[in-house]
C-alpha cells in the first residue's frame, strides 16, 4: 500500500489499516490492570464474540498461553454455542466492535440472568446494550472504522488480550513502538506484481499455517476484500486429504511455513496439484515468499498487516470497490432490542 497515492487513500479500508500504526504506537498495556483481580478470582478467562472479534484476538492469545510454562487456562468459543457452556468458574470477555452484536448481547442476558460475578464488554463504542450488560467495558480507543472489513480494531482487541494476559501472568509488554514501525512497514511493503496477478485470477485462495488466528483472520479478509472463495487449512490440512479436490488454478498462501514441512507442501501442493504456493514470512522459504519485519513474540500483529497489504493488492487489481461489498455488513447480526 502506497500511503501517498489516492489510489489506494481513496478507500476507508486502507486509510484505516494505515491509522494501525499509531494504533499500536498508543496502545497503553495498563488498560487491563483494573480486571485482573476479579480475573484472578476464577478459574480461567473465557473470550467470545464473533468473527473478527474473535478469531485473532482470543486464538493468538491462546497461542501465547499455550507456550508459556506458567499459563492461565484460556477457553475461546462463539457466542451462541457458549450459551451451552456452564460459564460460572469462569471470567468471561465479550467483544463487538458495534457492541450490538445479538450473539453477545444474549449471551450476556443469560449471565445477568445467572447472577454471574465476572462478565466484561470490549467494544470500540460507548453506550450501547453490551456496555449496558457488562460489569464492566473497555472502549478501544481505535476510533470508527468506516469499512465494512474490521482492521485496525482487530489489532488494538489483540493488543487488549495480550496485555491482559501479560498483567495476569505478572509479565510487561515492551517494544510497542517497535511493533508499530514492523507493522507499518508491513503494511507499506510492495508486493511483487506476478504474485498479485496469480491471486487475482486464482479460483480459490486458501491460507495455512498455525492456529493463532492469523491465517484464519486472513481467510474471513479475503472474502469481505477480494470477493474471492477462501479457506483456512489449519497447520499442515493442507497435505491431508484436501489436495483431492484443487485445482492448479488456485493458490495457497502460507503463514510463517514450518520449515520441517515445506517440503512436503511442495511435493503435494505444487508437483501433485500444480497449484501456487506463496509464503509469508520473516524468513525466505523454498517458496515464493513476501518477506516482513522479524515482530518475534509479536510476530502475529506484523504477519496479520502484511496479510492486509496482499489483499488490498489483489481487491484494487480486480477493480473492486474495497469499502462496498455486496451483502456483508459492518454489524453481521445485530441486536435489535426485546
Amino acid at each position: 500500500m502506497d500511503a501517498n497515492n489516492k489510489k489506494y487513500t481513496q478507500y476507508a479500508l486502507v486509510r484505516e489499516m494505515l491509522e494501525t500504526t499509531e494504533v499500536v504506537r498508543k496502545f497503553d498495556p495498563s488498560c487491563t490492570e483494573r480486571f485482573v483481580q476479579t480475573i484472578r478470582s476464577k478459574k480461567g478467562l473465557f473470550m467470545t464474540g464473533e468473527g473478527s472479534s474473535r478469531i485473532f484476538p482470543a486464538k493468538r492469545t491462546l497461542y501465547a498461553s499455550l507456550k508459556d510454562r506458567n499459563r492461565l487456562p484460556l477457553f475461546t468459543e462463539g457466542a451462541t454455542q457458549s450459551l451451552e457452556y456452564n460459564l460460572t468458574d469462569l471470567a468471561v470477555f465479550g467483544a463487538s466492535n458495534s457492541g450490538k452484536t445479538k450473539e453477545v448481547v444474549r449471551l450476556f442476558h443469560r449471565l445477568k440472568e445467572q447472577g454471574h460475578t465476572a462478565y466484561f464488554g470490549l467494544t470500540a463504542n460507548k453506550n450501547t446494550p453490551l456496555e449496558e450488560l457488562a460489569l464492566d467495558t473497555h472502549i478501544l480507543q481505535c476510533g470508527k472504522e468506516d469499512a465494512v472489513a474490521a482492521t485496525k480494531s482487530v489489532i488494538e482487541q489483540g493488543l487488549f488480550y495480550d496485555s491482559l494476559y501479560r498483567n495476569l501472568t505478572g509479565k510487561e509488554m515492551p517494544g510497542i513502538d517497535k511493533l508499530a514501525d514492523q507493522v507499518d512497514e508491513a503494511l507499506k511493503l510492495k508486493v511483487d506484481p506476478a504474485l498479485t496477478e496469480k491471486m487475482k485470477n486464482a479460483g480459490m485462495i486458501y491460507f495455512a499455517g498455525r492456529n493463532t488466528g492469523v491465517a484464519e483472520e486472513l481467510t474471513l479478509k479475503t472474502n469481505e476484500i477480494t470477493r474471492k472463495k477462501s479457506d483456512f487449512l489449519e497447520g499442515t490440512y493442507a497435505v491431508h486429504g484436501i489436495e483431492e479436490v484443487m485445482n492448479a488454478d488456485e493458490v495457497v498462501i502460507i503463514i510463517d511455513p514450518f520449515e520441517e514441512e515445506e517440503e512436503k507442501f511442495k511435493q503435494v501442493l505444487i508437483d501433485g496439484v500444480g497449484l501456487t504456493v506463496v509464503a509469508v514470512s520473516h524468513r525466505q522459504t523454498s517458496f515464493p515468499t513476501i518477506i516482513i519485519p522479524d515482530g518475534g513474540e509479536y510476530k502475529d500483529y506484523v504477519e496479520l498487516a502484511a496479510g492486509w497489504n496482499l489483499l488490498v493488492e489483489i481487491g484494487l487489481a480486480l477493480n473492486i470497490n474495497l469499502d462496498k461489498p455486496t451483502r456483508a455488513r459492518k454489524v453481521g447480526n445485530e441486536y435489535v432490542g426485546g
